[in-house]
């Protein structure tokens, strides 16, 4: 008998460089292993983490089928002081660290920001040409009107523009080939993508970025626009299902269905911040009461597990960062205002 080949090695990947996002990664986790995925998540950190974190982090990662890996924070020195949309996107550099994991032979990153409803393993067999990545369009229809917008971003120009349920699934708008149709349609989001670590490939990134000063200082999403333009002409587009931006569900509700979500991305305002209104409303312009309520429902499902297994040290340091119940706010209210008066 011949030696056994060996099983590919693949997981997902996601980054934690501050404490702010821990709720939202640990939830990540837990709603893989739930969705039984088959393959592990690895959760870079880097030394910005608060170290007390870790041993009881090290607890939840062994319930859940994921692996702590210690990294260092990148920023290339071209970018430093440069202006971003959010000083928080100053940390994404670092999510290009998942390329020099050589060891694997292909990788999914995903936001820390990101809730799982159904398994999606299936993005692994999604074909690739070498030196290629999988990644979905960004959607440029700026219907709030956001000033730092280039003018091009209007709904006419976005590529979810005119995909409807079912074929958006299967079929999404293609990307351009290089130097060919809407430079809107070249652009990649960067909360997904799925590639092929080697060194090669590694060390031609190094060099774009030590090469392409200039350019780096325009960039407004740090990560996302490097990958759109080192992987300019060379990616291919996954169904909106794997990076279902919130916004969507009232942005494009011809392609959208709440059924078919299986990942969801919870950008700019996080669940775990603050809870739903008794009116309903959460997010920006409070548009976001259904999904950000999906988010707290997957919660109190961990919860319950994580009590019904005795995990207190888990559940305390989770609860400390997320927001407190309605009632609970109330009642802090009610005792600043007797405190007052």
């Amino acid at each position: 008998m011949g030696d056994a080949i060996p099983s590919p090695k693949r997981a997902w990947v996601t980054l934690l460089t501050r404490e702010s996002y821990l709720a939202g990664a640990i939830l990540l986790a837990y709603s893989l292993h739930k969705n039984l995925s088959a393959y592990p998540l690895l959760i870079l950190y880097t030394p910005s983490f608060p170290s007390f974190i870790l041993p009881t982090l090290f607890l939840e990662c062994s319930l859940t089928n994921t692996i702590l890996l210690p990294t260092t924070s990148l920023q290339p020195e071209a970018t430093a002081g440069g202006k971003l949309i959010a000083e928080r996107f100053r940390d994404t550099w670092t999510k290009l660290r998942v390329f020099e994991l050589v060891d694997w032979d292909r990788l999914c990153f995903l936001d820390a920001d990101m809730l799982v409803f159904r398994n999606m393993d299936e993005l692994f067999e999604f074909e690739l040409k070498e030196g290629w990545i999988a990644a979905n369009h960004v959607c440029v229809c700026n219907l709030d009107g956001d000033e730092w917008a280039p003018g091009d971003w209007v709904k006419e120009n976005c590529a979810y523009t005119g995909l409807e349920h079912p074929i958006a699934l299967s079929r999404p708008c293609e990307v351009p080939r290089k130097g060919e149709g809407k430079e809107t349609n070249s652009l990649l989001n960067s909360g997904i993508f799925l590639f092929e670590p080697n060194e090669g490939l590694w060390k031609d990134m190094m060099r774009f970025l030590e090469r392409e000063t200039e350019m780096l200082k325009g960039f407004l999403f740090p990560d996302q626009d490097f990958l759109t333009e080192f992987f300019r002409g060379r990616w291919r587009s996954v169904g909106w299902q794997y990076n279902a931006l919130k916004t969507w569900r009232y942005w494009h509700p011809e392609m959208w269905r709440d059924e078919e979500v299986r990942n969801l991305h919870y950008i700019v305002d996080k669940p775990w911040n603050k809870r739903v209104g008794r009116d309903g409303k959460a997010g920006y312009l409070g548009n976001d009461g259904v999904t950000h309520r999906w988010w707290w429902e997957e919660f109190e499902r961990w919860e319950a597990e994580r009590e019904l297994g005795g995990e207190m040290e888990i559940l305390a340091l989770v609860r400390a960062h997320v927001a407190k119940p309605l009632d609970a706010e109330d009642e802090e209210k009610k005792n600043e205002t007797r405190k007052n008066t």
